[in-house]
């Protein structure tokens, strides 16, 4: 017996209309994803203050930890879901949705304990202090405690998404992220729940994105099903090794904000770590446009395998790298152009330093949209060809290896200008490897 994939059928003549479907609706619903952090960072800004933007922007990488972990579940386990959809028969086809909900669950448990029991200590060890420890303990701990919700949305979103309802997953993700922008308001202004407001807040959002999604089980055309089966390590790593690009791309932003972090408080003290806050979650939501890009081909070319499916994977890649640089050009337009108004809106105490400091942070920051857009597209694409290694490699480039040394040599020899100018020369320089990678596979 054997399957297919919605998209699997895709001749590379006919293959534009499914890249738009797949591609639009993963975008959209991308970004309103990335909008559960951005609207905590108004809402916080605004409500709150800068001591409690600050603690937001500290505790920011353990939650990339958390959202990698689920995106690496999800997307690697889909991945071989539609790579194996030829082979309906086989138990790895059968089972893998199961296995990947338990490996999921073992993810949950270590993140629950952490949210629990750990919270103090992981703030600390993140840089929080004396003024943002009473609002980073509470915010984190509870994103910690419902990681059930963001692991189980995650792992959901990839499997409806490949199992071809792209317009069910984007609205899931629109939905759960509208909610939490109200739930934001609702909870630190009429509640004056402060920073646990804005966490329940965020909690809340994978849980309506679930419910929604819970729809797809309800049509006959599902193909994915829980079955009575173990975990095997076998499949585990597999599940992992084709998702640990999702996972470093999440991790490099938690790292870049981490190392960001410790020097903009060397050089700019407080300040400038509120002015780095403020480009690090606008950067959310601008990411988020290549994360859909590279979730919504995902379906696609994994669906096309091997030497006959070789003209739409190649045809997809261009239309994708293509998006990509376009999607970067407006962006890094309008963020130019409004980089004064975009920072006053996060700027409550109207302190004009903030405000000069984090413009002029994005005018050169964003220049690496061009560059990153290229290398997290072209990552995802490799792993969905099942060539995760070249995928991993360009994503540990631009997320740990080149970085670290980049922000610390930049750092030293120009100040603050160095800060914002790493991002771009390390997303330039991987950029390199990228077509380096591309031109082989």
């Amino acid at each position: 017996m054997t399957t297919t994939t919605p998209c699997s059928a895709t001749t590379a003549e006919k293959v534009f209309p499914t890249f738009i479907r797949y591609v639009s609706a993963n975008v959209l619903g991308m970004i309103g994803y990335s909008c559960y952090i951005l609207a905590d960072t108004f809402f916080v800004a605004r409500g709150i203050g800068s001591d409690a933007i600050a603690a937001l922007n500290l505790v920011l990488p353990a939650f990339s930890l958390l959202n990698g972990t689920g995106l690496m579940i999800g997307m690697g386990a889909a991945a071989r879901y539609s790579l194996s959809s030829g082979r309906a028969d086989s138990k790895i086809h059968r089972t893998i949705f199961t296995q990947a909900l338990q490996l999921a669950f073992i993810a949950m448990l270590f993140f629950f304990s952490i949210g629990l029991f750990f919270a103090r200590p992981l703030c600390v060890l993140l840089g929080a202090d004396g003024t943002t420890l009473p609002h980073a303990i509470p915010y984190i701990s509870i994103l910690l405690m419902f990681s059930p919700l963001f692991l189980c949305n995650n792992l959901l979103n990839c499997f409806v998404r490949n199992d071809g309802e792209p317009r069910l997953s984007m609205t899931a993700m629109l939905v759960g992220s509208l909610t939490n922008i109200v739930l934001d308001y609702i909870f630190i202004y009429p509640m004056q729940l402060g920073m646990t407001g804005a966490a329940l807040a965020t909690a809340t959002a994978p849980l309506v994105g679930m419910s929604i999604l819970s729809m797809h089980f309800w049509k006959k055309k599902n193909q994915f099903h829980l079955v009575k089966t173990r975990i095997h390590l076998k499949t585990a790593v597999d599940i992992c090794r084709l998702g640990v690009s999702s996972l470093v791309a999440e991790l490099s932003s938690g790292i870049v904000i981490l190392v960001f972090n410790m020097l903009t408080l060397k050089f700019s003290g407080t300040i400038g770590l509120a002015a780095y806050s403020i480009l690090a979650n606008i950067a959310l939501v601008l990411v988020a446009i290549f994360t859909g890009i590279g979730q919504g081909i995902q379906p696609i070319v994994s669906s096309h395998p091997g030497k006959n499916g070789a003209p739409v994977r190649h045809q997809v890649r261009r239309y994708a790298l293509s998006t990509a640089l376009l999607m970067a050009f407006i962006a890094y337009l309008v963020v130019f152009v409004f980089a004064v108004p975009i920072a006053d809106l996060f700027n409550k105490d109207k302190n004009p330093l903030l405000t000069s400091m984090a413009a002029e942070g994005m005018r050169i920051y964003f220049v690496s949209l061009f560059f990153s857009g290229i290398n997290m597209v072209s990552a995802t694409y490799l792993s969905a060809s099942d060539q995760p290694v070249p995928g991993f490699i360009i994503s540990i480039l631009r997320g740990l290896v080149l970085i670290l040394p980049i922000a610390f040599l930049l750092a030293a020899l120009f100040g603050m200008t160095g800060i914002w100018l790493c991002l771009p020369v390390t997303e330039a320089i991987v950029c390199v490897v990228t077509f380096f990678f591309l031109r082989k596979f």
